[in-house]
């Protein structure tokens, strides 16, 4: 998906293989772009499972917050949170040991290659079931310590 925000950026869905890259899009959140084109906006599925080059950093917050925030993981699953507000961001990652981060506060500039996408369902009923399932990172799976950047 792409964050409500970016619908009036070019964009593209994601493929197995793609080299993204985190860039700030100007309106007012930061996204995936496609390596070869940074004003085009890679829509990443609810599920795709993505790997860094690096360590994650992410912009501080907080009161005291003056330094990049590290995440000591290369892998994370795209999730959306958030989805019963409207004017909030909702792309995140969920990150190994269950942290999950707003993709908007990743800093600008972090590659990426996209592992694997979600199996779509082939039927309604498995549609159901997916849904169910709840492909989106719940609110329960959420901590109080490891609540999103919001």
């Amino acid at each position: 998906m792409c964050d409500y925000s970016l619908h009036n950026v070019r964009s593209r869905p994601a493929k197995v293989g793609d080299k993204v890259i985190t860039h700030d899009f100007g309106t007012g959140t930061r996204g995936f772009a496609a390596s070869e084109d940074a004003n085009l906006a890679v829509c990443v599925l609810p599920g795709t499972e993505l790997s860094f080059a690096g360590e994650v950093k992410c912009l501080p917050v907080g009161l005291l917050a003056w330094r990049e925030k590290v995440i000591k993981h290369k892998t994370a699953i795209f999730r959306l949170i958030n989805k019963e507000r409207v004017a909030a961001h909702h792309d995140a990652l969920e990150f190994p040991d269950g942290q999950i981060l707003l993709l908007t506060f990743l800093c600008e500039g972090q590659q990426a290659t996209v592992l694997q996408l979600p199996v779509q369902p082939r039927n309604a009923v498995e549609a159901d079931a997916q849904k169910r399932a709840g492909v989106a990172a719940s609110p329960s799976r959420v901590s109080s310590s490891k609540q999103p950047l919001a």
